[in-house]
């Protein structure tokens, strides 16, 4: 039996308004879950610290009071929502169990069964050629509940479909709705009046004052003369606001010229413009680049046709790369840098000059022309510097997936580890490393496919990202010998929301492949450093430091060696022994990641725990070798919500050492000399806890 509450007096209830709910809970619901439920009504339960006995003694958290009418309410609402779904015999009451200062209240939910669509029938289509695409997989269907909102929501689908095959003008009746309530059936008729098939017309252009009208038009994804669609209108206003040009920018039909019945459809563009100059600086702090700034400048309308002319400026590694070092930031917030000799031995820099021009031959191409100059690196691996510039076509395809292909020429040179050149390709000379490091010429040509349907770019919980990126580097292109090679990577993400929480999974794959070339005597398949793999860090297997993860070998100075005083035999000193990341040919890198909210403070903190795999290999050549060895690390951490994404804090445990690999050591005049063949490390050896610090997930 049931415990229903009973009404109070008006002086009694007036008190019992004031009782904190510390439970709401259904009971019965077998059809919805008690989140949908918990929706549809007014009454809701305290938060997590408030409910939850066990820690409501500290007091935290938001505290619900009990309302009796609108409880009372309540009740119909439940029954009301219920029957719209096809539920018509369904009973609700209420249990509240009151002490002097709670209340625990559960809705009990008799469902009954439900009255079920027994026929569906669309009438005013038959004769239309597509008929059976209109009514695929409309949300109602027959042998399921009779739901009053997803008639309506058939009724829109069918709209949409025949506005987008050029019907403006569409009507969706309901024609019959018979309910048989003791055989619980109904039979539904609706019919459908698609109205003239239509052209767009004409097209009013309003709100300009600086941009002419007329490129405005041509941004559209329609124009007069063509079929009406619906999409058509849709895209063409993403066209716009992708233009950059504009606040605000409607598509919409014409009213005010509109016939009805005239099969001619004219348009109305509303736009209201952005400015049509800009300036921006920003200045931020990195683990990996210390303190970094830039200033940008654009001009949107350069020279008429919305085309966009912008100069932009960024340094970073301020602090520790000359000539801006200060050894107390070495030795402090940016002390992650001290060791890296090459990618933070100077400061980076980029200038690059751009113009864009929005309508390239369509409105679904845009075309950008850039010169650059820019000194760029990677952590503890290379350090680049080149001037050059770049075209680039970006397409956006019917499916809404950017497109983008460009050539890219650049003269320039790369600074490696002497010992990167000296493991991969035996340039162990200083004659022959100078000839690896000379500046050359690059032509690369390169695709790029990326598809993003994400609910959240920043924090996504539902949805897939997926990219695919081809770059091909020869003498075709203008490259020089020895910066010939085809670089293939594929990226994908997914995200699932189970309750509150989510599941994320990732994968990354990648290839190099290179011509044999000849340096010093010695042939071989040489890939750029910058063009090679690297793994480990913040953003792929947590559980290594950044770009530890992979081919590596371990440099020692002649200074730093260990002289016997008896045998005048010398030996490494282990603990100054340094990691030189080589980099590999191939990459697999793959993630689980399961995003929780946190029992306190459930809007801005989300706790993670992970599975990070990955491998970084060079696949066999003439002289090289290598294995793909899968490497795993489990970890956990949590997610702090700013308005630039999460701030994430990871901890990971990595149960593996760092491999066995070659020993050189760098002597005082600049060569190299491989010590021993098979090293391993005993100390810093890899193992261990690792900590990640990052803003934005990670995938």
């Amino acid at each position: 039996m049931w415990l229903t509450a009973p009404l109070l007096p008006l002086a009694a209830q007036s008190v019992e308004e004031g009782l904190v709910i510390r439970r709401l809970n259904f009971s019965g619901n077998k059809s919805f879950d008690k989140t949908i439920l918990a929706a549809s009504i007014a009454t809701t339960n305290s938060s997590y610290f408030a409910a939850t006995g066990w820690v409501r003694w500290l007091g935290l958290g938001v505290k619900r009071r009990l309302n009796e009418r609108t409880l009372r309410v309540d009740a119909v609402r439940l029954k009301t929502f219920y029957q719209r779904k096809g539920f018509l015999e369904v009973k609700v009451d209420t249990a509240v169990i009151r002490t002097a200062d709670d209340a625990y209240i559960t809705f009990y939910i008799s469902e009954g069964e439900p009255v079920r669509v027994r026929s569906f029938d669309i009438r005013g289509i038959d004769s239309m050629p597509h008929r059976d695409r209109l009514v695929r997989d409309l949300a109602l269907r027959t042998g399921e509940p009779y739901d009053r909102d997803l008639l309506l929501v058939s009724a829109d689908t069918l709209i949409t479909r025949l506005q987008n095959l050029g019907h403006p003008e569409v009507q969706v009746l309901i024609d019959k709705t018979e309910v048989n309530r003791e055989a619980r059936t109904a039979d539904i008729s609706v019919l459908v009046q698609p109205g003239k098939a239509s052209v767009i017309g004409e097209i009013h252009v309003r709100g300009t004052q600086v941009i002419d009208s007329t490129f405005v038009a041509s941004l559209l994804a329609t124009e007069p003369g063509l079929p009406f669609n619906r999409r058509d209108l849709v895209e063409s206003q993403r066209q716009l606001y992708r233009s950059e040009l504009f606040r605000y920018a409607t598509v919409e039909l014409d009213t005010a010229h509109f016939v009805p019945g005239s099969g001619v459809v004219p348009l109305t563009i509303q736009v209201q413009e952005g400015p049509m100059h800009r300036a921006r600086a920003a200045v931020g702090y990195g683990t990996n680049d210390c303190f970094r700034t830039g200033v940008g400048w654009t001009k949107r309308n350069a020279m008429g046709r919305g085309q966009v002319f912008d100069v932009a400026a960024q340094v970073s590694k301020l602090g520790v790369g000359r000539p801006t070092h200060v050894a107390a930031l070495e030795n402090s917030i940016c002390s992650a840098l001290k060791d890296d000799s090459i990618g933070s031995s100077r400061m980076n820099y980029n200038v690059t000059t751009s113009f864009r021009r929005p309508v390239f031959i369509s409105p679904s191409n845009s075309i950008a022309l850039s010169l650059f100059a820019e000194r760029r690196s990677e952590f503890a691996v290379y350090r680049r510097e080149e001037q050059g510039g770049l075209v680039t076509l970006l397409r956006e395809t019917e499916s809404r997936t950017p497109l983008s292909f460009t050539y890219r020429l650049a003269y320039g040179s790369t600074e490696a580890t002497t010992v990167s050149f000296c493991a991969f390709f035996n340039a162990c000379t200083e004659a022959d490393i100078s000839q690896l490091r000379r500046k050359r010429i690059i032509g690369t040509l390169s695709a790029l496919a990326q598809r993003t349907r994400v609910n959240n770019p920043l924090d996504p919980s539902r949805g897939s990202a997926l990219s695919a990126e081809i770059s091909h580097s020869s003498r075709f292109t203008g490259s020089s010998s020895l910066t010939q090679f085809t670089r293939v990577i594929g990226d994908a993400a997914g995200y699932q929301p189970f309750g509150s929480m989510v599941l994320a999974v990732h994968l990354r794959a990648g290839m190099v492949v290179s011509p044999f070339v000849t340096v010093g005597g010695s042939a071989g398949n040489f890939v750029p450093p910058e063009q090679r793999f690297y793994a480990g860090g913040p953003n792929d297997v947590r559980g290594y430091n950044r770009n530890e993860l992979g081919p590596l070998v371990y440099v020692v100075l002649e200074s730093q060696m260990i002289t016997d005083t008896l045998t005048g035999i010398q030996t490494p000193n282990d603990t100054l022994v340094r990691n030189a990341a080589t980099g590999g040919n191939s990459l697999i890198v793959a993630n689980v990641e399961v995003r929780i909210p946190s029992p306190i403070f459930r809007d801005r903190l989300k706790l993670a725990v992970f599975l990070d795999a990955g491998t970084v290999w060079q696949r066999s050549g003439e002289g090289q070798g290598g294995t793909p060895v899968m490497r795993f690390t489990p970890g956990a951490g949590f997610r702090f919500l700013t308005p630039l994404g999460p701030a994430r804090f990871d901890v990971a445990y990595n149960p593996h050492r760092l491999p066995a690999s070659k020993l050189y050591l760098i002597k005082d005049n600049g060569d190299i000399a491989l010590l021993q063949e098979n090293y391993r490390r005993t100390v810093n050896n890899g193992r261990g806890i690792v900590v990640q610090f990052g803003v934005g997930q990670a995938f």
